[in-house]
């Protein structure tokens, strides 16, 4: 399946700024209705990486061509949880990926990976062949509570990721609670859009001169080890 490319833009926001571009999205947007009605939901993330931190260091190098995977899911709710490869290329981004149990989450984090071989899931298949060719391992453990708004002129999302706070990768995560440290007390803005990005979401996050940066939530976390 040929993947599909999105334009993402990411800026560190301080809290007074957080507050008025929230300001302005609650005015002008309404709120991706798989937010619920609390309008912000929670996201767990477990990242691969191996021994010479190959994805860590393609980021903190800026290296234009890379992938990394994660299992992800939301609310501490383990009834859905998702396999994913995140690509970039030439700075647009694309991710793909495969629904994956709770069992089959906990196989792999305690190192049994053969069902991914013949799971018929695209993702899963890769990241077993990279996990025997490339040594990728689970690394961290990310969390933080995601705002997030949709346009659908231009396919437009916009995200307010806060409260990021990280832990080192352990075997039984599902099954036991993680002792978790803050990994920054800013907050993460994120736009992504496919071709065009109308003006008036520009307006709706310009602040002054600030710039779109290179915020990773994954090297953030992995200034903890």
């Amino acid at each position: 399946m040929e993947l599909k490319y999105r334009h993402e833009y990411k800026f560190a926001l301080s809290v007074s700024d957080y507050f008025i571009v929230r300001s302005r999205l609650l005015a002008a947007l309404r709120h991706d209705p798989h937010a619920g009605t609390t309008g912000e939901y929670g996201i767990r993330s477990v990242y691969f990486d191996n021994l010479e931190d190959k994805a860590l260091r393609e980021k903190l190098d800026g290296v234009n061509n890379r992938e990394k995977f994660r299992i992800r899911y939301y609310n501490g709710e383990l009834s859905y949880l998702t396999l994913e490869k995140k690509s970039k290329r030439d700075g647009l981004c694309s991710k793909k990926g495969d629904s994956i149990t709770a069992q089959e989450a906990d196989r792999l984090f305690h190192g049994d990976t053969g069902w991914m071989k013949a799971s018929g899931r695209p993702v899963a298949a890769e990241l077993y062949s990279k996990m025997k060719t490339q040594q990728l391992r689970p690394k961290t453990v990310v969390d933080y509570l995601r705002e997030p708004f949709v346009f659908p002129p231009g396919n437009v999302r916009i995200t307010l990721d806060r409260e990021l706070h990280t832990a080192l990768f352990q075997p039984d995560l599902l099954e036991k609670p993680l002792a978790m440290l803050p990994a920054g007390n800013g907050v993460l803005l994120e736009v992504k859009y496919d071709e065009f990005l109308p003006e008036m979401i520009r307006d709706l996050v310009q602040l002054g001169n600030r710039q779109a940066g290179a915020f990773s939530k994954y090297a953030a976390s992995r200034a903890f080890g």
